[in-house]
């Protein structure tokens, strides 16, 4: 066979085909995901079994590069369902947008496969559950943006360890606990998160955000008790001593009228 008509053949098979990996993906991730506004009209099965001519997409929202999906950005689509365990099959994503949805039930562990993800933005929707540890084998993670969620829980520690990450942002959830030092003292060229990152987790505590508002009762409001406490105890000694004089002056009264009714007449 002539080698430029072999060439040939290789260049279309590899355009035509594509990776099983990403064709499972796709698949179940369409099947995860509520489409009521049909903004995804162009996910189909023939689709899902060639997603990618090369570096162009067949699929709204996706990204190719090499015949593989890259980039996955489904953000602002009025999405409802969750977030399918077997994203995990697109072993060559590196960004991943699914913000500003309504996606609900937890971040799946099973993400922890996608070693080449840089960017995973999963920000306003209903996203329930922990942030789960496994993230930190994503050991390329620039951007973790997970506001604006029910997330519950601690901030896992491990987190710290992503070299590569310049954006953080878990503010408006339901945490709870001490922010990991690890996230809240880095030194060095690592990137440094400020209370923004960290806000509007009623149950979160610790630097960088402000003391005494993270945790329990503010200074004022202790202080307030303390001073209402002491001017109650002041009111009621000062009630008591006026009472204990009225009785013991009554009292004496009462032994007076006894003496001078035993005295006899001069």
């Amino acid at each position: 066979m002539n080698v430029g008509i072999f060439v040939l053949l290789v260049s279309v098979i590899t355009i035509v085909s594509s990776d099983p990996s990403d064709e499972a993906c796709l698949t179940h991730l369409s099947n995860s995901l509520q489409d009521s506004n049909k903004k995804l009209d162009d996910w189909t099965k023939n689709n899902f079994a060639i997603p990618c001519n090369d570096s162009t997409a067949n699929l709204k929202g996706a990204t190719c590069n090499n015949g593989r999906i890259y980039r996955l950005s489904l953000n602002n689509l009025s999405l409802k369902g969750t977030i399918s365990p077997f994203l995990s099959n697109c072993t060559n994503l590196q960004s991943l947008d699914l913000s500003s949805n309504f996606l609900t039930g937890p971040i799946p562990p099973d993400l922890q496969s996608l070693v080449n993800l840089a960017v995973l933005n999963l920000s306003s929707n209903q996203l329930q559950g922990q942030i789960p540890p496994q993230l930190t084998f994503c050991a390329y993670l620039n951007i973790i943006d997970l506001h604006n969620n029910r997330l519950t829980g601690p901030i896992p520690q491990q987190l710290g360890l992503l070299l590569r990450l310049s954006v953080f942002d878990v503010s408006n959830n339901h945490l709870s606990g001490p922010i990991p030092v690890s996230l809240a003292n880095r030194t060095g060229n690592l990137a440094r998160f400020n209370s923004t990152s960290f806000v509007g987790n009623n149950d979160l505590y610790g630097y960088p955000l402000p003391p005494f508002k993270n945790k329990g009762l503010s200074v004022l409001a202790i202080v307030g008790i303390g001073l209402g406490s002491g001017l109650a105890s002041l009111v009621l000694s000062f009630s008591g001593v006026c009472i204990w004089l009225k009785v013991t002056e009554r009292k004496m009264a009462l032994e007076e009228g006894k003496v001078s009714h035993h005295m006899p007449d001069y």
